[in-house]
């Protein structure tokens, strides 16, 4: 999952602490709206309602300046467009995520026109690690920090203090996936185990593509080991331990029979369509 679907997933569930962070003040009246935008279908990362404001917050996330269309024509594109739909003033942020050296323009030039939006450098920013800004404690791993290895674990602390549980395995996957932007593999994974990410909706999307990412390569190399593994992994995340006897008859499966199986397994709603598709099948 790309690193501004898991930010945009943040503001998603946390556009509070977004607005208050972004706008240096309180703001508790928030509404997400919908991001696809008229015409050629685009998506902005994330708008979020400023109800007693009056106005629209649109947030996007860049891990580098470089984009295309350029990003200072595409934020002066988005402007026409959230202004056009809605009508209401909209305030703008480009959040980057990753260092660089690179200029990163905040405004749009050209004859007769000009469009200003802020730009929000996280390795220049700090944050304060309190309830307040829950929804941020992901990307305040990308912050200045004169220690930034005790940053992350403070933040995993933090983390792991939070309830509830699903709240707490949503924030901790994009943790453990913006961290990758700074921190090491083995470091990352120690503080932030994999058990403790399982029930994150964020986190089976990221398993469930990944798994048929692999599907669509084992069927394409035409490996049969490797198609009969992935079929099993993906069983077996969907299902927990397979019995025996089931697991048995999905070894004894031949390559077209693995295919078909990978595909109607994203169908099945229980255990059982698994073992009614087996007996159908076997």
């Amino acid at each position: 999952m790309a690193y501004d679907k898991i930010c945009k997933r943040l503001a998603e569930l946390h556009p509070q602490s977004f607005a208050s962070w972004l706008l240096g003040q309180p703001v508790v009246e928030v509404e997400v709206l919908k991001t696809e935008l008229s015409n050629d279908p685009v998506h902005a990362d994330s708008l979020i309602l400023l109800k007693p404001l009056g106005s629209i917050l649109h947030i996007e996330f860049q891990t580098t300046p470089q984009s295309r269309p350029p990003l200072p024509l595409r934020m002066l594109d988005y402007w026409v467009r959230l202004h056009r739909k809605y009508e209401l003033p909209v305030q703008q942020f480009v959040i980057v995520l990753e260092q660089t050296a690179e200029e990163i323009p905040s405004e749009f030039r050209a004859p007769n026109t000009w469009h200003k939006y802020t730009v929000i450098k996280l390795w220049e920013k700090e944050l304060e690690l309190s309830e307040e800004h829950v929804g941020l404690l992901p990307l305040a791993l990308l912050m200045r920090s004169d220690d930034p290895e005790r940053l992350l674990v403070q933040v995993a602390e933090r983390l792991m203090e939070i309830e509830p549980q699903s709240e707490r395995s949503e924030l901790i996957t994009c943790a453990h996936v913006l961290a990758g932007l700074r921190f090491d593999k083995e470091l990352i994974k120690a503080l932030f185990p994999e058990e403790v990410m399982q029930e994150s909706v964020t986190y089976q999307d990221i398993i469930q593509k990944g798994l048929q990412r692999g599907l669509l390569e084992g069927k394409l190399e035409g490996k049969l080991e490797g198609k009969l593994e992935m079929v099993l992994r993906l069983l077996k995340h969907r299902f927990g331990q397979i019995e025996q006897g089931n697991k048995t008859q999905v070894e004894k499966l031949n390559t077209s029979s693995l295919d078909d199986l990978s595909e109607a397994l994203f169908d099945f709603k229980d255990e059982s369509d698994f073992e009614l598709w087996l007996a159908k099948n076997t």
